[in-house]
């Protein structure tokens, strides 16, 4: 049970890594789709850190979005960089999952994203958490090629 969001993250990344004129919209919805992803997430938003102005990576944050969209968003800050769900079960899953995304950094880097996932029983086994941070990093990825800032 716990490998099922892992094996539906893998399966959301091999079923959006088909062609890249699909990358738009995935087996969880579109981006863009509604009022999941907010306007300010469309532009790399920023947060003040110290004096400086800290961006957030916008591909990290749309990957967040659309690679766990089946989870229900209860608050959602792109200035922060943090979303964090409420309790979802993936489809054809059995299990309901929560999660807090932590997007810290404008650079499209595994040390930029920082995800928690849990079960109604506690925190997930470390490879779902690893499997769904790389299905993040390479949606992320994605977005980017076909967003042509190579």
């Amino acid at each position: 049970m716990r490998l099922t969001l892992a094996a539906l993250a893998l399966s959301a990344l091999t079923a959006c890594g088909g062609s890249l004129g699909s990358i738009g919209s995935g087996p969880f919805g579109s981006l863009g789709s509604g009022a999941r992803t907010p306007t300010a997430a469309t532009t790399a938003p920023s947060r003040v850190r110290g004096g400086e102005t800290v961006a957030v990576n916008r591909y990290l944050w749309n990957a967040s979005l659309d690679v766990l969209s089946f989870l229900p968003i209860q608050t959602i800050d792109p200035f922060t960089g943090v979303i964090v769900t409420g309790y979802g079960t993936p489809p054809g899953g059995g299990t309901a999952y929560r999660a807090t995304i932590y997007v810290s950094d404008p650079a499209l880097d595994a040390r930029a994203l920082n995800v928690a996932i849990a079960t109604r029983g506690g925190p997930v086994a470390a490879e779902t958490q690893r499997a769904v941070e790389d299905a993040i990093l390479s949606r992320a990825r994605q977005l980017r090629i076909a967003d042509g800032n190579l």
